[in-house]
């Protein structure tokens, strides 16, 4: 239960990057995990990529999260979905949801994201990038749709 104070969690949230094989299935994962079934929230990228990034699916996995049956879909496959809020994590996708949300009562949020499929170095060294993309996301999730509180603390 939430308090007068707490953000309101919406009914539906999109996720939209590039390409739906890092940054948004992450946040679509995170938000399953903070949230469960009090939120739908669905993923998408402006072009579908070819499945799951496989160390975003690693670094899910570290907090038992499952990426593996992860379909990878665009903009254009999304079936006419009535989301109550739009979180946009590039610029390209920021750009793409405001011309699909035209005209709709629908939120809209840039939450601007690295892109740790740039990084560089040792395995470790980019699992490190991934780690700090899926950390900012959890933080800002939880942010902005605060934490579910649990009854006996």
């Amino acid at each position: 239960m939430s308090d007068a104070s707490s953000p309101s969690l919406p009914g539906a949230v999109l996720i939209a990057c590039n390409y739906n094989r890092v940054r948004s299935p992450i946040a679509e994962g995170l938000i399953r995990l903070i949230f469960g079934d009090r939120v739908y929230v669905d993923s998408c990228g402006l072009k579908a990529g070819e499945g799951i990034d496989p160390f975003a699916a690693a670094v899910m996995d570290e907090l038992g999260v499952d990426l593996s049956r992860h379909v990878a879909k665009s903009f254009d496959d999304l079936e006419e979905g009535n989301f109550d809020l739009v979180i946009s994590l590039t610029p390209e996708a920021q750009h793409r949801a405001v011309e699909v949300a035209r005209g709709r009562s629908v939120e809209i949020e840039y939450w601007p994201t690295h892109d740790p499929t740039l990084a560089t170095g040792s395995r470790e060294a980019v699992l490190g990038a991934y780690r700090e993309v899926r950390d900012e996301l959890r933080r800002r999730i939880e942010a902005r749709f605060g934490k579910p509180s649990t009854f006996g603390g």
